[in-house]
């Protein structure tokens, strides 16, 4: 039955005043600041490059919706923090998300996103981390000079369904994938989704390989370092760091043998806490051997923390040679979502990184990005000629938006 009037919501009285919400204001948005992101992906030719590379198997000539258009809608809409796929049940019919994709016609539903993702293949990962990486060396303008450090690290990732792959971890107490990030600095290279129930450095020694190689040809002179907690600390791992000239810093897990080997250091630490009652942090160099190494001697930086609490001590290995949105049932549909949060990082870090320099978000994280530059709330007009976006006039940081769009409007 059609519905003749729209629900509203009342709320107390403000100076005699009836206050009344209603959803009908229209073509109203309250992600105003999307047009930065669209300029961004411009510049950086970043979602065409991929849908350029991406196989889709849908027929063209039954389809209504371009696959660049499906996956600038997808990644736009991740880095304005909708998550879910529902929410495109009614952001399709956002005229700014419609501009900032190309297009001026209702842009796909929840069950078109979903159909599309799931083609998703172990091509696609290659295709869209070989591209991640190809941005990465691009945003270099001429050989870095200083070490490139590759952090890697496990993060867990709950799941609540019975997605393929899941396991239960016990640390966690929860089912989790185990996906594995690499960053250099604060730009992603690898976002590498993995089955929980493996080793926490499961396919890291390939992926560092791969990963020194590409730079390696795009740059022969550069010098990189590995670098991780105790969780990569694997023989296979360092003994091809030593082999292929990569440098490391890897975390050691504590044990009776190293305990012993620093205690000059804890020592001192304490000595000089007991005389200034404030927390203390000594460092130190200890040369240690564990059995797996066979008989090979490594430095060890040793890290003593005294404090009221007591000792905190910790130990990095040094050689000097120098998401969460995984609800599909599939896992590479699930890999596929994975990289999609990736890809709207790299538009916020880029924003970041090179134009909200020697500003107050310099150094601002994602989300206080996206509340700050792209949730204004602006009225949208749109005919044959012109689509104007009428934002807030109590946007507080207009002087910066204005600023970013000059910057990255060409002419």
């Amino acid at each position: 039955m059609t519905k003749c009037t729209t629900p509203s919501a009342s709320f107390p009285r403000c100076k005699g005043r009836q206050v009344i919400a209603r959803f009908d204001g229209g073509d109203v948005t309250s992600d105003g600041g999307i047009l930065l992101l669209r300029q961004l992906d411009r510049e950086m030719g970043l979602t065409r490059a991929i849908a350029r590379r991406l196989s889709d198997d849908r027929d063209p000539q039954r389809c209504l919706h371009r696959t660049e258009t499906l996956v600038r809608q997808r990644v736009f809409g991740l880095a304005l923090g909708y998550e879910d796929l529902n929410d495109h049940q009614a952001l399709r019919h956002d005229i700014a998300l419609q501009t900032a994709v190309d297009t001026d016609g209702v842009l796909a539903s929840q069950s078109t996103l979903c159909r599309f993702e799931q083609q998703a293949d172990r091509d696609w990962a290659i295709t869209i981390h070989e591209e991640m990486i190809e941005q990465f060396i691009r945003s270099f303008r001429r050989p870095p000079k200083k070490p490139l450090y590759l952090d890697f690290d496990a993060t867990a990732d709950r799941v609540h369904g019975q997605q393929l792959g899941r396991h239960f971890n016990g640390y966690y107490n929860h089912y989790i994938f185990l996906p594995l990030f690499v960053f250099c600095g604060d730009q992603l290279l690898v976002s590498y989704l993995r089955p929980a129930s493996l080793d926490a450095a499961h396919h890291a020694g390939a992926i560092l390989a791969l990963l020194v190689r590409r730079l390696r040809q795009a740059w022969p002179e550069v010098k990189i370092v590995f670098r991780g907690d105790s969780g990569f600390c694997r023989p296979l791992i360092l003994n091809w760091c030593d082999r292929h000239g990569v440098d490391y810093i890897i975390g050691l897990a504590g044990n009776k043998r190293l305990a012993k080997l620093a205690l000059d250091i804890d020592y001192t630490s304490a000595i000089r806490f007991e005389k200034s009652w404030e927390k203390e942090r000594v460092f130190g160099f200890i040369e240690y051997a564990a059995k797996s190494w066979k008989e090979r001697r490594r430095r060890v930086i040793v890290k003593s923390e005294t404090s009221r609490r007591g000792f905190n001590t910790r130990y990095v290995e040094q050689q000097f040679l120098f998401s969460d949105r995984t609800s599909c049932h599939e896992w590479w549909p699930n890999q596929y979502r994975l990289l999609l949060s990736g890809l709207a990082y790299l538009l916020l870090e880029r924003l970041r990184r090179i134009y909200l320099k020697r500003t107050a978000f310099a150094q601002a994280q994602v989300n206080t990005i996206r509340l700050k530059l792209l949730k204004i709330g602006a009225v949208i007009t749109r005919n044959t000629r012109t689509i104007r976006l009428i934002l807030s006039s109590q946007y507080p940081e207009q002087d910066l938006f204005l600023k970013l769009a000059s910057k990255l409007v060409p002419g």
